[in-house]
């Protein structure tokens, strides 16, 4: 009874977050772009899924997945040995990130876009790859206390010589692949191996610090890979071969049905690892009671059931209606309206993402409640909201680029990383991976895609994509923003009375 009281709720907070979207789209099909009645319907069910199934999801990620990250946490720093934690973080950002189902959908639409010039399973293998090796020298970074804006302001130079070699397509790619990669699997797995690390050192100022940034640090991972490929690779024919993507399906519901033995298949493959790394430590090291390790197997069931439908209703409900929307208001010659419908749906897109609930609850918790999760939540919508309206706006006005809004962007959060309160710095980079999960893989990137084919000029590859890494970029400077405010009231001593106010 326990259990159903806290799905009940789940479904509760979940139904507020994607109910906004649902009565935009709505308003948009009535007023300014009509949909097809079987295409508006879709989008419905769809919805109604996606409420159930993260839901579902959620309560999984609570009883199953976040313990299990907590767990490995500890038993990678038992033996007190580099190489094991080294070994440790490859084999696991790797098996993590090949499952991350927001990384097989930005995939998918590159494949698809670029007319397979850009392989599906070569962008998951590229980015994997590097997701593993930062994932390793992230887990290394809290061991030995390496500063965390120290090491991203490295990272990131690192990134911006790169990106001088790139052309504007890769770019794109690069940091939106650093969004998709942070998803609704990986990053609770992330997050509780962080805690679970950090749990361990004497120091709990540190420990506290150093929960958080490790999203941040294997985000770069993803970026750097891919700006490798791009740099090795031969992308000449890439921008002449992109086109939009549809279903092009005239059916109610064969949408569902074609698309529920691959979400099926796909979630299956981004459990399994998991599933079965915990069944070996469990007999090797773990040694659970057989209650405890029943709720967590309980837990991935849970989480698979869950995210399986979540993947459904995104797929078969939110992605074609996206590009519809986009399509049909900048087709109109509406440039301003393509940038206010941007920034609400933004605005409330974010509330969706399965993993901004799991990142917002785990910063009130290490916080013991002084960082509250509305707050954080506030700041995060005010960021993306911003994110999706400069996409728009490239896509409006001819000439302007992705760098333009990338290089300035970042410049200043990392000035704020190296002002502002240290804890600030890991949640905030943590929150720009978090912050483009499934829903801005979908059906955000899907909008953007449909307004670039629609605007004489724009182009699909470079224009359309990029807004993942626009999202992700806004909430670093917002929530340390919302650090700095932070210390200040703590200076004037207003914290303890004017928190909960927030």
């Amino acid at each position: 009874m326990h259990a159903l009281r806290i799905l009940i709720r789940k479904i509760k907070e979940v139904s507020f977050s994607v109910l906004p979207v649902a009565v935009i789209v709505l308003l948009l099909h009535f007023f300014v772009s009509p949909l097809e009645t079987q295409m508006i319907i879709r989008f419905y069910i769809g919805a109604a899924i996606i409420i159930l199934g993260l839901s579902i999801f959620l309560f999984g990620v609570d009883i199953g997945i976040t313990p299990i990250g907590n767990l490995m946490g500890q038993v990678l720093t038992r033996p007190n040995k580099l190489i094991i934690v080294a070994i440790g973080g490859l084999l696991l950002g790797f098996f993590i990130s090949v499952a991350e189902p927001d990384l097989h959908i930005l995939a998918g639409q590159v494949d698809a876009a670029t007319a397979g010039a850009v392989p599906k399973f070569s962008i998951i293998a590229v980015v994997s790859i590097g997701i593993a090796m930062l994932l390793a020298f992230g887990l290394i970074r809290i061991v030995y206390n390496i500063p965390l804006y120290i090491l991203l302001a490295g990272l990131y130079a690192i990134v911006l010589l790169f990106a001088l070699f790139v052309p504007s397509e890769f770019l794109a790619i690069a940091f939106d692949a650093s969004g998709a990669t942070t998803g609704a699997l990986t990053v609770p797995f992330i997050l509780a191996l962080s805690v679970g690390l950090s749990a361990f050192k004497k120091d709990s100022k540190s420990s506290e610090k150093d929960s958080f940034g490790l999203v941040a640090i294997v985000s770069v991972g993803a970026i750097i890979a891919v700006l490798i490929m791009g740099i090795t690779s031969h992308p000449d024919t890439i921008a002449s071969s992109a086109k939009l993507i549809t279903s092009g399906s005239t059916s109610l519901m064969s949408p569902f049905f074609s698309k529920l033995p691959v979400a099926a298949f796909e979630t299956a493959i981004a459990l399994a690892p998991l599933f079965l790394v915990f069944l070996v430590l469990q007999f090797v090291s773990f040694k659970l009671p057989a209650r405890a390790f029943r709720r967590i197997i309980f837990g991935l069931v849970y989480a698979y059931i869950g995210l399986m439908l979540f993947l459904l209703g995104v797929g078969a409900g939110f992605m074609e209606v996206g590009s519809a929307i986009g399509h049909g208001i900048a087709e109109k010659g509406l440039d301003w309206l393509v940038v206010i419908v941007g920034f609400v749906l933004g605005l409330v897109t974010i509330l969706a993402e399965p993993a901004v609930h799991v990142l917002t609850h785990e910063i009130e918790d290490v916080t013991s409640g002084s960082v509250k999760k509305r707050f954080v939540l506030i700041a995060l919508c005010a960021g993306v909201g911003l994110a999706v309206a400069f996409s728009m706006l490239r896509i409006a006005i001819p000439g302007l680029q992705l760098w333009h809004f990338l290089l300035p962007g970042y410049v200043i959060a990392l000035v704020l990383a190296f002002i502002g309160p240290k804890l600030f710095v890991g949640i905030a980079f943590d929150s720009g991976g978090v912050a483009s999960g499934p829903m801005t893989a979908t059906f955000i990137l899907a909008f953007a895609q449909g307004a670039a084919q629609a605007k004489e000029g724009a182009d699909i590859l470079a224009d359309g994509f990029g807004i993942i890494a626009m999202v992700a970029l806004t909430p670093l400077i917002t929530l340390q923003l919302l650090g700095l405010i932070y210390r200040t009231r703590s200076i004037k001593g207003d914290v303890g009375n004017e928190t909960n106010k927030l």
